[in-house]
């Protein structure tokens, strides 16, 4: 699956043949970005959560996947949500570029696919913000926890779906369901 990791390999093979103080070949070097993503990957795919599922189009740009969560419980029980993530080039000091690519009822993703998770956030106020410190892993955690623990009614994105939720929960779950049947299937 890794071919990138592969390509760092024999490049590193080839850069060792060279003779010392030779001149380097600028197609041969591999970002500080796709570094990190060669471990984070393999790290993120020993430890996905049972809900989820990481795709790569592309298995030489690890840098753009999609992410599948199928939550096993709650209000988004028996759905299924698509996010397409986007690693920048200047990873791993800022975070990923997160969408959803499914249409939900959500207090913290919003009908395009604008997501409000703290750590997918350059700077935030509560100090739960991205730090170079954080993965991927991280990240797929946190959207999987978007549909459970992360939850969040007191400080939404989507403002309707949330004073959805306070004026009516039986009618907040209806509403997801009907989403989930045409959107998240």
């Amino acid at each position: 699956m890794l071919t990138l990791a592969s390509k760092l390999k024999r490049d590193e093979g080839v850069k060792t043949g060279r003779a010392p103080g030779g001149p380097s070949d600028s197609s041969h070097r591999v970002s500080i970005r796709d570094r990190l993503l060669i471990k984070e990957v393999a790290e993120l795919e020993a430890n996905l959560p049972s809900t989820c599922k990481a795709s790569f189009p592309d298995e030489n740009k690890l840098h753009h996947f999609q992410l599948a969560v199928s939550p096993d419980e709650g209000y988004y029980q028996s759905g299924k949500f698509q996010f397409e993530i986007n690693v920048p080039e200047a990873y791993n000091m800022v975070p990923p570029k997160v969408k959803c690519q499914t249409r939900i009822w959500h207090p913290n993703i919003a009908e395009t696919g604008e997501i409000c998770l703290s750590l997918l956030r350059e700077h935030s106020i509560d100090g739960t913000g991205w730090a170079p410190t954080r993965t991927l892993k991280d990240v797929v955690w946190g959207l999987n926890s978007l549909f459970t623990d992360l939850l969040n009614f007191d400080d939404p994105l989507n403002i309707d779906a949330a004073e959805h939720h306070l004026r009516d929960k039986e009618d907040f779950r209806n509403k997801v369901q009907d989403y989930i049947k045409h959107y998240a299937r």
